[in-house]
């Protein structure tokens, strides 16, 4: 080989080095936001799935002895698998969630497995390389790659993968990568012994390429599995994963996999959430919502004339867009979002109402419950102080609490944390049959008042049913909980142990 050439394959080898970190890492972070996903607890997740990653990383590393000779062989066949595994691991995982009695052990196992397989390919590389370059040059260069490549991957992984492409999809193409590396370096370095090796790189590459092109299906055939009823619309965003099923003249609504309404039931929880709160305010006309993208609490709210605005604050535009257009949807929260008293923002709560200097009448906080610390932050003190803020001298607001039935340790958390925000609280729950029994939080800067006159037409909400909420039996009375602060997001953890126990 002249000099030209070899420095040719030099750079192809460091090049090869960029790509495989980056899909290394890219395979790391599918396995966390996976786990994080399905199981709950994100930190948890995502420390333990990395913990298990990089333990794989090194006893690859260390099996990487072992290979003696015709390292670019081995190396080949590693690129082969780690395509073929770890390109269709998520689609793997998603499909095995709902069919496996304990998903940990696949989970675990495909990250062992990539992992001990992703450490093997630097080791192998820089013995390939050690002919071509100085030991320090290589080092160097090889180690350099390596970090670009993670950079790249921690960057795309975020702003453009996930948000476009979804976890699947973003599976099969990493692995077309890999796979493009084995293929490239055969064909670059042609050796006769490498063409069996050769055609199971073109094999894995049709089936990842199938895949990614199937990604859609193969999403829509593990949630058909995971709901039970007939999806009648799916869509990733740069948020969330929205599913609608409707069986019958059942509409329900999952954001992430959690239930979020059904349309038999959902007013007996929008009508305690808003007309409870709403009832007690005596001078009513700008009114908040902190959630609710769907418009269902919005519908409530515009039944009181006094109202001369709502403003409604939700993260994804997909959502608050798809209850505007479509006419089944807008039908059901009574075309809200198209009511001229009404303006959505599209923003992340959290900052929105730091950056906000308007006070309300009334507030109404419509979180999905605190599964992940990035939603649990809307749960805390800081968050608490900012909406007490937020609210007029006279001011009501009603926060969705979960269960205190299941969870009462949570529940009576959301508590404890609105009243170190200063706030007055009185806690209320209702039966909602497609949830069970739920609990909400009434807050104000002033002792709260007694109910007012409530609208015609409600289906649920009556003078005594708004007084049969206020009492709790001693399985969900109030107990000592700490204050949810975003350095120890208590109420996520207490959440996760509470309904775990139930979920099994």
């Amino acid at each position: 080989m002249n000099a030209s050439a070899a420095t040719r394959t030099g750079w192809a080898l460091l090049a090869s080095a960029f790509v495989v970190a980056t899909c290394g890492l890219v395979y790391e972070l599918l396995a966390g936001t996976l786990a994080s996903y399905l199981l709950g607890d994100s930190v948890t997740q995502f420390s333990t799935v990395i913990g298990t990653y990089l333990f794989a990383m090194g006893m690859g590393s260390w099996c990487s002895r072992y290979v003696k000779s015709g390292e670019l062989a081995v190396f080949v066949r590693v690129e082969v698998l780690i395509a073929a595994i770890g390109g269709g691991s998520t689609a793997l995982l998603f499909l095995l969630f709902d069919r496996v009695q304990d998903f940990r052990l696949p989970l675990y196992g495909l990250v062992l497995v990539i992992g001990a397989l992703v450490g093997l390919e630097i080791p192998l590389l820089m013995r390939i390389l050690k002919d071509r370059l100085e030991f320090g040059d290589l080092v160097a260069k090889v180690l350099t790659f390596d970090y670009v490549g993670a950079l790249a991957a921690s960057l795309l992984f975020p702003l453009l993968l996930v948000p476009h492409l979804g976890l699947i999809r973003t599976g099969f193409l990493f692995g077309l990568f890999n796979v493009g590396v084995a293929i490239a370096l055969v064909l670059m370095l042609p050796q006769r012994r490498l063409r069996g090796e050769l055609a199971a790189a073109f094999v894995v590459a049709a089936a990842l390429l199938a895949g990614f092109v199937a990604s859609e299906r193969i999403e829509r055939t593990a949630e058909v599995a995971a709901y039970g009823d007939p999806i009648i619309y799916a869509r990733s965003t740069p948020y969330q994963r929205i599913v609608l099923t409707k069986r019958g003249d059942d509409l329900r609504l999952h954001l992430n996999g959690n239930l979020q309404f059904s349309s038999r039931d959902e007013y007996r929880y929008h009508e305690a959430l808003v007309h409870v709160p709403l009832s007690r305010v005596q001078r009513l006309r700008d009114v908040l919502i902190l959630g609710g993208g769907d418009g269902l609490a919005a519908r409530e709210v515009l039944r009181y004339p006094s109202v001369r605005s709502v403003t409604l604050v939700d993260l994804d535009p997909e959502m608050t867009a798809l209850f505007t257009r479509s006419g089944m949807l807008a039908a059901l929260n009574g075309h809200a979002l198209a009511s001229p008293k009404l303006r959505v923002v599209n923003a992340d709560a959290f900052r929105w109402i730091r950056e906000n200097r308007r006070r309300y009448d009334a507030v109404l906080v419509d979180f999905p419950d605190p599964t992940s610390f990035s939603v649990g932050k809307l749960y805390t003190v800081s968050f608490y102080r900012e909406l007490a803020r937020a609210l007029q001298p006279w001011a009501v607001a009603s926060v969705q609490s979960t269960s205190p039935l299941v969870a009462p340790n949570a529940y009576w958390t959301v508590t404890t944390t609105l009243e170190a925000a200063g706030l007055a609280t009185r806690g209320y729950h209702v039966y909602v049959p497609s949830f069970g029994e739920w609990g909400f939080v009434l807050a104000s800067p002033a002792p709260l008042g007694r109910p007012g006159a409530l609208p015609s037409g409600l289906r649920f909400l009556t003078r005594e049913t708004d007084r049969l909420a206020f009492a709790f039996p001693p399985d969900m009375a109030r107990r000592p909980t700490p204050v949810n602060r975003l350095d120890n997001q208590a109420l996520v953890r207490a959440f996760e142990a509470e309904w775990s126990r139930v979920e099994g």
